[in-house]
């Protein structure tokens, strides 16, 4: 085991690794209840879902430990999950058999691109601030959704403001709906504001939010998956927490639903009906690249963050991503893990899988090696028991966790400069704008679009690669499109 993972090279021991194996797990665990609770709003089996993140978790994660012998460890990224429901799903439309076949191919475009030279065109095309951007965007979107779901924001609409109803065209006459009010469209006379605190279940989240910031600031260990415990516990006299446990939600039934998702995305409804409609083939192909993006950025942006500073990662391997196709460094092997698991998501039914910024509690801990990633996988396997308390978790609960990873993720604003108008009009596009939007695909797209008209403007367009040129090309397409359509 030493010579495997090349214990003394790296300054490190068995037990160190495994400890720091264990910290990194609890520092992340919080997304075995995150995770099947914002899929299951797309109408996927909660159950299902958990079993499917175990299975590509352990997968890329043993990858990651025994292939490139990195301490990283990977679960569904919490901002591609949202992508996935909030975006793909309820958004744009598609269903989540299609999403699944999108994360698949998201997944082989990631191969591709981490073997071959396309992946250094990628990382030269786009502008480190777009880069930055669109992650902390991601952050911005994911905190809105906390506060959203939490029932802490209210919105109130007049009614010349209101555009449909079920899908109609409003008429003010029109007092009577036989199945009820399912959907309302409306304008920009919509006006959010905060609720009224005598809702217990907005009182929770509140208790929560403030608990897990309390925690965060503290650096107790495992601080998310504390609050969603102690939150969980507290809503129990409050009335919010429901503590009946089903025989529904046992290991074995969450295998018999796995079969509800399992190879999903290349059913009739996936793959058999996602190029069926030609009116939505560019933006089957935008979304595509909308996932591939977050998903590659994200993970290398954990890789060089963490890596850089305590030598994981060298200047050569850095040099090599750049320049070399193929795996040659462990920054390739990693980012190879990182795209397998991604396809191993799709097949068994959750969304892209990611490197996990919390493995830098593990590294913090002295992880080196890739037996910090095993010891991880070990115990992501065990917690596959744990299923039955899927159902016990109150979204007061969760609500907190999306906020704090959130806040988490915009600390990349800092690196923007934000004094230069010409990086600041993109940067704001690519995130700001993307939670205003509700849309991830749409911030990428304003984020590219207005990079280029900037460029352009101030005499610098050689500047801009072609990629970019003709990504954003494309997206003003697929909006040209969508309009006529």
């Amino acid at each position: 085991m030493s010579n495997f993972f090349e214990l003394k090279k790296n300054g490190t021991t068995v037990s160190t690794e495994i400890t720091a194996g264990i910290t990194t797990f609890f520092a992340m665990s919080y997304i075995l209840f995150l995770n099947p609770q914002i899929l299951s709003q797309t109408g996927m089996p909660a159950q299902a879902v958990f079993l499917a993140m175990i299975i590509a978790s352990v997968t890329g994660t043993l990858i990651m430990g025994l292939f490139a012998n990195v301490p990283y460890a990977l679960a569904p990224g919490v901002g591609l999950q949202a992508f996935f429901t909030y975006t793909v799903v309820m958004s744009l439309g598609f269903t989540w058999q299609e999403g699944l076949a999108l994360v698949f191919f998201c997944g082989v475009i990631n191969i591709v691109i981490t073997i071959t030279k396309l992946r250094k065109m990628l990382i030269t095309a786009i502008p480190n601030t777009i880069q930055l951007a669109i992650s902390g965007g991601i952050g911005v979107f994911i905190a809105y959704l906390g506060l959203k779901n939490a029932n802490i924001i209210q919105f109130s609409s007049d009614s010349s403001s209101i555009v449909s109803i079920n899908g109609q065209a409003y008429n003010s006459a029109v007092t009577h709906f036989s199945h009820g009010v399912t959907s309302v469209v409306t304008g920009g006379g919509i006006t959010p504001s905060m609720s009224m605190f005598n809702n217990p279940s907005v009182i929770l989240a509140l208790i929560g939010i403030t608990l897990t910031i309390i925690l965060q600031i503290k650096k107790v260990p495992a601080s998310i998956l504390i609050g969603i415990i102690v939150t969980t516990i507290i809503g129990i006299p409050m009335g919010v927490t429901n503590l009946h446990i089903s025989d529904a939600n046992s290991l074995g039934n969450s295998i018999e639903a796995l079969k509800t998702t399992f190879l999903a995305a290349f059913s009739s409804k996936g793959m058999g009906s996602l190029f069926n409609d030609s009116h939505r083939l560019i933006l089957v192909f935008m979304t595509i690249l909308s996932f591939s993006l977050s998903d590659i950025f994200d993970s290398l942006g954990t890789f060089i963050g963490t890596g850089r500073r305590t030598g994981i990662f060298s200047a050569e391997d850095e040099k090599d991503l750049e320049s070399n196709p193929g795996l040659s460094s462990k920054l390739d092997r990693a980012l190879f893990a990182d795209s397998i698991a991604t396809g191993v998501g799709s097949l068994f039914g959750t969304s892209n899988i990611t490197t996990y910024v919390e493995s830098s509690a593990g590294i913090g801990a002295g992880g080196r090696t890739g037996l910090t990633s095993v010891t991880v996988a070990v115990l992501f396997l065990l917690s596959s028991f744990a299923s039955p308390l899927l159902s016990v978790i109150p979204n007061a609960a969760i609500a907190p966790a999306l906020i704090i990873v959130g806040i988490m993720m915009m600390s990349s604003f800092q690196e923007i400069n934000w004094n230069s108008f010409e990086e600041a009009v993109p940067a704001f596009m690519a995130s700001i704008f993307m939670a205003f939007c509700y849309n991830i695909t749409y911030g990428i797209a304003a984020g590219f679009i207005f990079y280029c008209i900037v460029k352009l403007v101030t005499g610098k367009a050689k500047e801009v690669h072609p990629l970019i040129w003709i990504v954003s090309a494309l997206f003003i397409l697929n909006f040209t499109i969508l309009a006529i359509a």
